[in-house]
């Protein structure tokens, strides 16, 4: 057992030593190779330091070429500080010596003065307070006459600069409304399906055309011009009803009196409610929501109404925009300006059984139908025959000779024309038991409807006579006008 602990022993001992032996030898490799990180961390620390102290060198070289540089700009300011003191002396030297010569003058200058005006009271025998008055007495005088020119010439200024803003509104108007051409036709084309339409138009011996001629008041003009049937008339109104009526009895293809009757109504109903449409669509654009129905309902004739050939919706239209712009631009009231151009010509539209001008007829009708005093007068005194009462007022006959004068707005001729029609009609209604009057074939015709329980047979032999009469007494015109009196009697019951 001793021996074989002893060898076991012996055993330990050489591993001992074998591990000691391999921990030594791995204690020089790790010894080596700290030995070499060190000497490369001291190199690597080394390169860095040069490194940062050769930038430090660097931007210190820098800043001392900088300062260096400023040193420089500081002392040749100091230079130019130093010459500015040296001249600023140099003048406070010179200006002290003009001051005392000015002192020496004004001295000289009081003693002369003093001299001069004790001379002067010895020659003029006044003393200093009589001459002092006597002066100011010429002065005032001199001063007043300078103040009266002053203000004349303040008062030309002033109106030439107002001519001249009242040229500027007007024209910045005129210049921001962008407005087309309007111009009126006394004639409508209605297209119809086939030729064969014209003969049941007509009717047998005519009696179709007839009865649309002496409902509608305007002439139907039947030629060889394929497809289209015209209608002549000068009546706008009368115009589109006839146009309305006829498009409707092509299409229905019913053609007879008591069905032409019936058209005739309709379409007169359906041009109502387009006159009320036009009518609440031109105080819209103006923005005049709260017009009475009675005022829309005219607005909307004007649509059909024209002077001219100018549009007089349209015009009414154009003047109330005009207005808006020129009270904008003088800083007035634009809601209220705008209303009165829009209705300054609503007395056109009125039945001419009133008596009086349209812008007076206008302002006694806008007045009874809800409508201010200040929209009333700046209807009523657009022709001047009223004075205006307000500035938006007195803008009216401005903005309404600037429409009216626009290259192209109105035709004299066509106006000419429209008037010798309506005043030949307006002839035939100075006779009693005229029912119905139509001025036809551009004023050659006349074609008058007389009330049959009035007038008998041989009264419209007479009628006759007495109108040409009339006519050549009173009326212009070249060639001769046909006068056709029809006295229909009808009569209507009912089965029940």
């Amino acid at each position: 057992m001793w021996v074989f602990h002893r060898l076991r022993l012996g055993n330990y001992k050489n591993l001992a030593q074998d591990i000691i032996n391999k921990a030594e030898l791995q204690t020089q490799i790790i010894q080596k190779n700290s030995d070499l990180e060190i000497k490369q961390r001291q190199e690597e620390l080394l390169r860095k330091t040069e490194e940062s102290l050769a930038n430090r060198r660097q931007k210190t070289t820098q800043h001392e070429d900088r300062i260096k540089e400023r040193e420089d700009k500081l002392e040749r300011r100091m230079g130019l500080i130093e010459k500015k003191l040296l001249d600023i002396d140099k003048r406070e030297a010179i200006i002290q010596a003009r001051r005392e010569q000015l002192e020496e003058d004004k001295k000289m200058v009081t003693e002369t003065h003093q001299k001069l005006l004790t001379e002067m009271e010895h020659l003029a025998g006044l003393s200093a307070a009589e001459a002092k008055e006597a002066f100011l007495n010429k002065i005032s005088t001199e001063v007043k006459a300078d103040v009266a020119n002053i203000i004349r010439k303040a008062q030309r200024e002033a109106k030439e600069e107002c001519e001249r803003i009242a040229s500027s509104v007007i024209a910045t108007s005129i210049n921001r409304m962008a407005v087309s051409t309007v111009s009126e036709t006394s004639v409508v084309t209605v297209a119809i399906p086939h030729d064969e339409m014209k003969g049941r138009i007509v009717g047998r011996d005519g009696r179709n055309i007839r009865a649309l001629e002496r409902l509608s008041g305007v002439n139907f003009l039947i030629d060889e011009t394929p497809g289209v049937i015209v209608i002549s008339g000068f009546d706008p109104i009368r115009k589109y009803i006839a146009k309305f009526a006829l498009t409707d009895l092509v299409n229905d293809g019913r053609i007879h009196p008591s069905r032409i009757e019936e058209a005739i109504d309709k379409a007169t109903v359906t041009v109502q409610k387009q006159i009320k449409k036009y009518g609440e669509d031109a105080a819209l654009r103006v923005g005049a929501v709260d017009l009475q129905p009675e005022i829309l309902d005219l607005l909307g004739k004007l649509k059909f109404r024209y002077s001219y050939g100018q549009n007089v919706l349209e015009h009414s239209l154009e003047v109330s925009h005009l207005m808006g712009i020129m009270a904008s631009e003088l800083g007035l009231n634009v809601a209220l300006a705008k209303r009165i151009g829009l209705l300054h010509d609503i007395g056109k539209a009125i039945s001419h059984e009133i008596e009086g001008t349209h812008a007076l007829i206008g302002r006694d009708f806008v007045l009874k139908h809800g409508e201010s005093e200040e929209v009333a007068n700046g209807v009523g005194c657009h022709h001047e025959e009223i004075p205006p009462i307000t500035i938006e007022g007195s803008l009216c006959g401005s903005a309404d000779k600037i429409s009216a004068s626009r290259p192209g707005a109105r035709v004299e001729a066509a106006e000419e024309y429209f008037k010798r029609l309506k005043k030949l009609e307006d002839l035939a209604y100075e006779f009693p038991g005229i029912e119905q009057a139509y001025a036809m074939q551009a004023g050659r015709e006349i074609r008058i409807v007389v009330m049959p329980e009035m007038i008998d047979d041989n009264g419209i032999l007479n009628l006759a006579r007495d109108l040409s009469k009339k006519i050549e007494n009173d009326l212009k015109y070249s060639g001769k006008i046909k006068i056709t009196v029809i006295r229909e009697k009808r009569a209507v019951e009912y089965a029940v």
